[in-house]
């Protein structure tokens, strides 16, 4: 899955200056980062229409779209999709619980 993840995260990086006319992930992050979250919620928000729904198969492609988006929003403000993994790495062996009572509110 990583691999994949790091393909599309390549593809997105080199689509970053490419003509908007030519490329779907360029018109998205021409438009911005504020506009790359909208379409990532809006991506989200299907994905959580299908998984109560119960339909797989819609489901499956929804949460594609979440995975692209979600990766495409990550560019828009620069983070590397390595520093996302790294801080699931972090938090790999932690209780949920612990986890989130050390975070900074």
């Amino acid at each position: 899955m990583t691999d994949t993840l790091t393909r599309l995260t390549a593809t997105i990086a080199a689509r970053k200056g490419a003509d908007p006319e030519s490329s779907w992930t360029a018109k998205l992050l021409a438009k911005g980062p504020e506009k790359c979250a909208e379409k990532f919620g809006e991506e989200a928000i299907e994905a959580i229409i299908e998984a109560v729904k119960g339909d797989r198969a819609k489901l499956t492609s929804e949460a594609a779209d979440v995975l692209y988006h979600l990766l495409v929003m990550l560019a828009a403000r620069d983070v590397p999709l390595a520093d996302v993994l790294a801080e699931l790495d972090r938090r790999e062996g932690l209780s949920g619980l612990a986890e989130k009572a050390t975070r900074q509110i």
